[in-house]
């Protein structure tokens, strides 16, 4: 039935907080704290990125086309969130990588969903930046029931800077925390 070592990782990688509604809202307003995303914005990436979804703007692959019209090669929107991401795992790698503070706020229920998430661009992302994030809890709602079960909507916002403390987006996102089977 599996590999019993990879289940309870897969269980654990969320490394959940639970508590109730009232811990829950006491959170909104909290911040991450500035974290630096891994990698800079980098060409490789985007290629791959575009080629998985077969965007071919010259914004993205053209160099001499984005130099011109856009001040050089720019990141897919669609990337933001991911420049943002930890490496699961590393040779050596003793402590897990951070977890979103979505996934710590105190609330009931062990299985996440996501909802929706919407970015807002205030300024280009191009080859070269190196960006940093902060993550903030923007809502918890009251429990709601759903076809999925009894748990409640966590809003956080994502605040995306650039190597200038620029902002350069924001990234809302929902996620519906609820007890699978709790009626």
């Amino acid at each position: 039935m599996g590999n019993p070592e990879l289940l309870e990782t897969t269980q654990t990688s969320f490394n959940l907080r639970f508590g109730s509604y009232e811990e829950a809202r006491a959170w909104i307003g909290r911040k991450s704290g500035a974290q630096l995303c891994e990698d800079g914005i980098n060409w490789p990436a985007i290629k791959y990125y575009c080629s998985l979804v077969r965007d071919g703007s010259p914004a993205y692959w053209d160099q001499s086309w984005a130099h011109a019209h856009c001040g050089g090669l720019l990141a897919p929107p669609g990337m933001l969130f991911v420049w943002s991401m930890a490496l699961g795992w590393r040779p050596g790698q003793t402590e897990p990588p951070a977890t979103l503070l979505a996934t710590q706020v105190p609330l009931p229920g062990a299985t996440l969903i996501n909802v929706s998430t919407d970015s807002e661009f205030l300024r280009p992302v191009r080859v070269g930046d190196h960006l940093s994030f902060e993550e903030e809890v923007i809502d918890v709602t009251p429990e709601k029931r759903t076809s999925l079960g009894r748990g409640h909507f966590v809003t956080t916002r994502f605040t995306y800077r650039n190597q200038h403390g620029e902002i350069v987006a924001t990234h809302t996102n929902i996620l519906y925390r609820f007890g699978a089977g709790r009626e």
